[in-house]
Order: structure tokens, then C-alpha cells, then sequence
């Protein structure tokens, strides 16, 4: 598929199935593209699609299945978008840190691909605001989906969730006070199950 640049193109792109429950078209909303005027569209639309579709059908629908309802905060960015968010700052990286991450569309140094998408769970609103306890969704994802990295934001508890074809597990949180690793390779908590850190969030779903 050629980068659209038609309003039927665009419709085309859009309507690609990535998962049983996501289009691309869920994908594609940028603030910064609307604050500026600009589009957010893939250059690689078949890189991306088939990126996006591993990211929606190992991660995001298995997050679906089991705690219903998710919302996209932000995901695919062309490299246009996502250079004027670093150079205005507007909390994006590089274009090179976000290849295979946010940016779908090109391979990262290594020439492999992967896709990041910011989500929120909506059933995890009401246990993280009645305890700040942000840990309990990321572990539960730790131990049960082939995530490359999580990051943990203050708002909803938004996280940015990645898959790639070469995982690295990490979970990094800006949610204060509890600000920086909560794991990563090499750290003492990183393998075995942590069912401990969310099984009161699992049983506020069953009383709900």
C-alpha cells in the first residue's frame, strides 16, 4: 500500500482490521498534528499495519479480554509529527528513540519493528485513584503478555505499552513519588510471578 494522499486513500488506510476489535483508523488521531495543521499518516502504511497488528493482537486485545474497555491516549506518529513534538516539547523523543516504538512506519537501528501505543484501562481508573498503586496493572501485564516496555503516566495511569520483535521487558514510571524502574532486566524483581502486587485489583473487579 502507497502512503495516501487521497481522502479515499486515507478512508482505505483507516479501515484496515488490526485485530479483531482495532482499525488503524483508532491509531492515527495526533494533538500535535491538529494543534499545527499537519497530517499524521504513515510513509510505510504495510510496515506499519503489520507492526500495528502484532501491537493490537498480543497486547491490546488480551488487555480487552480481560478488563474490557481501553482507550488510546496516543500512538502511531509519522516522523514529521514526532520531530516538531520533540523540537516544541511536547514529552516526545527523538525520532531514533521512537523508530519501532511510536514511529511503525520505520525499522529501528537494529532493522527490526515493533509499535507503541499510550493506553488507558478503563476498570483500573477506580482502584488507582482510590490507591495510587499505579504497580498492580503493570505487573499484571509483566507476568501475562509479551510486552517490550511499559511507562506509567499520573493521569488514569496512562501507559505506554510496546511490542517488538526483540522484547526487552521494562517498566519505567513518571508517576511521583514513585518515579524511575520499577523493573528491568538485571534487577532482582524482574522474573518470577508477582501475583501478590495485584491480587487486590483482580478481586476490586469481582466485587464490582
Amino acid at each position: 500500500m502507497k502512503s495516501p494522499r487521497s481522502v479515499k486513500g486515507l478512508e482505505d488506510l483507516g479501515r484496515v482490521r488490526l485485530s479483531e476489535s482495532f482499525f488503524m483508523r483508532d491509531f492515527l488521531y495526533s494533538e500535535i498534528a491538529n494543534a499545527y495543521g499537519l497530517s499524521n499518516i504513515p510513509e510505510n502504511p504495510d510496515l506499519a499495519i503489520a507492526a500495528g497488528s502484532r501491537l493490537c493482537q498480543e497486547l491490546l486485545e488480551p488487555l480487552r479480554a480481560r478488563f474490557g474497555r481501553i482507550s488510546i491516549r496516543s500512538a502511531f506518529r509519522s516522523r514529521a509529527i514526532n520531530q516538531l513534538g520533540n523540537e516544541r516539547g511536547h514529552n516526545c523523543g527523538s525520532n531514533e528513540s521512537n523508530y519501532a516504538g511510536h514511529i511503525w512506519d520505520h525499522r529501528d537501528a537494529e532493522g527490526l519493528m515493533g509499535a507503541t501505543a499510550c493506553v488507558v484501562v478503563h476498570a483500573f481508573i477506580p482502584y488507582y485513584e482510590a490507591t495510587g498503586q499505579w504497580e498492580a496493572i503493570a505487573w499484571w501485564v509483566h507476568d501475562h503478555l509479551p510486552y517490550r516496555d511499559m511507562e506509567f503516566f499520573p493521569k488514569f495511569a496512562a501507559f505506554n505499552i510496546g511490542w517488538h520483535e526483540k522484547p526487552r521487558p521494562a517498566i519505567y514510571s513518571f508517576v511521583p513519588p514513585r518515579r524511575g524502574w520499577l523493573t528491568k532486566p538485571g534487577m532482582p524483581n524482574h522474573e518470577g510471578s508477582h501475583e501478590s502486587e495485584y491480587r487486590a485489583f483482580l478481586a476490586s473487579l469481582d466485587k464490582a
